[in-house]
C-alpha cells in the first residue's frame, strides 16, 4: 500500500515555503526550518562560514538575548538542537503544541533580525567555540581527519564538496563582522528557506501563523545557480596514507564519485546506494562473509551512500583491519569483491533483504515527526518535491537487478576508488 501522508504547501508573499503536515497522534508539533547554505555554497578564502551560522543563531537576535532560545523553548518542556551539512543548515525544535508560537516568534527573530546580535564579541565568543569544536571532533579523535581527507580527494580542488563543513580555522580568524553579515545577507532569507509544520496543527491555521510570525521578513534572496554537471568517476585510484599513534589499527576509507541525488540522475544514484547495501550492511553479505567471517581479516566492514546534489554524490567502504592482518591484503579482497559484484550483480537473496531494510529504515523514520518533518524540509528545499515522502519506497521498490549491477560497473569499479589509509604505528613497550 503507498504511503499517504496529508501535505499542504503555500509560498508567502515574500518566498518562503511552508508545509503542514498535520499529525494529531499527541500534542506536539515538529519545526523545522532548512535554508539553502552549506560548505558548498562557501567561496575561497571563506570556508566555515555555514557552520559558523549554526552557532550564531543560537547567540541571541534583536529581541532575544543570548543564552534565552534555548532556555526558552526547553522551559516549556521543546526540544531543540542544529545541524549543518553540504547542501544546507537546519534549524528543528519539537514543543508542545501551546509552546508552537513561541517556537515560531523564536525563530521569526533569528531568521529576520540576527545581525543586531552578531557584534565583535559575539563573534570572537562562538569563533573560539567552533575551534574548540574542530579540536575535539576532528584533530583530537581517532580517525577524525578521514572523512574531510576522503572529501579532498575524491572532489576536484575548487569543487563546492571539496572541502567539509568545519572549514578552515585560518580562514574563520580572517573574517571579520562585515564578512559574516555579508554571508548572512546572501544566504538566510526567506526565498531560500523551507518551513515545515509536523504535529498537531491544521494546514490553514500551520499558513496563518507562518505568516504572522515569519511573513514579515524582507525576501531578500534570489535562488542561486544550476547545480553542477554530473561528474564523471575517478579516472584512475587516488591514495592518502597516513600515519598515526592515536588510531587504535589500521584502517581503510574507499571513497567512490556517485549519481547527484538530483532529480535528473537520482535513480542511478539509488541503484549505486543499493549495490553498496547490497555487498555490506547485511548479515550474510558479500563483504561481511569474505573478510570477517571466513577469512577474519577484518574486525568490520561497513559502506555509506551519500546523497548530494551538486553533480556528484560519495559512496564509501570502510574496512577496520584485524590486528595482524596486512591492510594491503584487505584492500585487494575488497577490489575483488568489488568486481564480482559488478560482474555477476546482485542475487534475488540480496535485493530481496536489502528493499526490506530500506523500507524498515523509511518507516521508522517517517514514525517519528522529527525525523518526517527533516525529510519532508529535504526534498522540498533539494528537490522541490516535499510529497517524495510518499514516494520514495515506490521508487527503491521498482530498481531492477540489471540497474543495480549497472551501477555497480560504472561508480563502484576499483579503477575509481580514493583510498585514505591510516595505519596505526607500532607502540614502544616499555621495559
Amino acid at each position: 500500500m503507498p504511503l499517504d501522508y496529508p501535505l499542504s504547501t503555500r509560498t508567502l508573499p515574500n518566498g518562503l515555503r511552508v508545509v503542514v503536515q498535520p499529525d494529531h497522534t499527541s500534542p506536539t508539533v515538529t519545526v523545522n526550518l532548512w535554508v539553502g547554505v552549506g560548505s558548498r555554497h562557501e567561496v575561497a578564502g571563506k570556508t566555515g562560514f555555514a557552520h559558523l551560522f549554526e552557532h550564531l543563531m543560537f547567540q541571541g537576535s534583536e529581541g532575544v538575548a543570548e543564552g534565552e532560545h534555548f532556555a526558552a523553548l526547553m522551559g516549556v518542556g521543546g526540544r531543540l538542537n542544529a545541524t549543518t551539512w553540504f547542501d544546507r543548515t537546519n534549524y528543528f525544535e519539537t514543543v508542545p503544541v501551546g509552546a508552537l508560537e513561541l517556537a515560531l516568534w523564536l525563530e521569526g527573530d533569528r531568521h529576520g533580525r540576527l545581525l543586531a546580535a552578531v557584534t565583535q564579541a559575539n563573534l570572537d565568543n562562538q569563533r573560539d567555540v567552533v575551534k574548540e569544536e574542530k579540536r575535539q571532533r576532528y584533530d583530537n579523535q581517532p580517525y577524525g581527519q578521514a572523512l574531510s581527507t576522503v572529501y579532498s580527494a575524491v572532489f576536484p580542488e575548487g569543487h563546492p564538496y571539496h572541502h567539509s563543513t568545519i572549514g578552515s580555522m585560518e580562514d574563520l580568524d580572517a573574517a571579520s563582522v562585515e564578512d559574516v553579515h555579508a554571508f548572512f545577507r546572501a544566504h538566510y532569507a526567506p526565498g531560500n528557506t523551507v518551513l515545515t509544520l509536523c504535529g498537531d496543527v491544521s494546514a490553514e491555521r500551520g499558513f496563518e501563523l507562518a505568516q504572522e510570525y515569519l511573513g514579515w521578513i524582507e525576501r531578500g534572496y534570489e535562488r542561486g545557480r544550476e547545480y553542477l554537471e554530473q561528474l564523471d568517476p575517478l579516472g584512475e585510484p587516488v591514495r592518502v596514507d597516513v600515519s598515526d599513534d592515536d588510531v587504535p589499527n589500521d584502517r581503510l576509507y574507499l571513497g567512490f564519485r556517485l549519481p547527484s541525488e538530483a532529480a535528473a540522475t537520482r535513480r542511478e544514484f539509488l541503484a549505486a546506494s543499493m549495490a553498496l547495501d547490497c555487498l555490506s550492511g547485511l548479515s550474510f553479505s558479500r563483504l561481511e562473509q569474505v573478510l570477517v567471517r571466513e577469512r577474519a581479516i577484518a574486525n568490520s566492514v561497513d559502506t555509506a551512500a551519500m546523497g548530494l546534489v551538486d553533480g556528484v554524490s560519495l559512496g564509501l567502504v570502510v574496512a577496520d583491519v584485524a590486528d595482524g592482518e596486512s591492510m594491503d591484503v584487505v584492500e585487494q579482497v575488497l577490489c575483488a569483491e568489488l568486481e564480482g559484484f559488478a560482474a555477476d550483480g546482485p542475487t534475488e537473496a540480496e535485493m530481496t533483504a536489502v528493499l526490506a531494510q530500506s523500507e524498515r529504515a523509511w518507516l521508522s523514520s517517517l514514525a517519528a515527526k522529527d525525523e518526517r518533518a527533516d525529510l519532508i524540509c529535504h526534498y522540498a528545499l533539494l528537490h522541490d518535491d516535499p510529497g517524495y515522502i510518499n514516494t520514495f519506497l515506490d521508487d527503491v521498490r521498482s530498481l531492477t537487478p540489471h540497474e543495480v549491477q549497472a551501477a555497480a560497473q560504472r561508480w563502484l569499479q576499483p579503477t575509481a576508488r580514493a583510498v585514505v589509509a591510516y595505519r596505526a604505528q607500532a607502540q614502544e613497550v616499555a621495559a
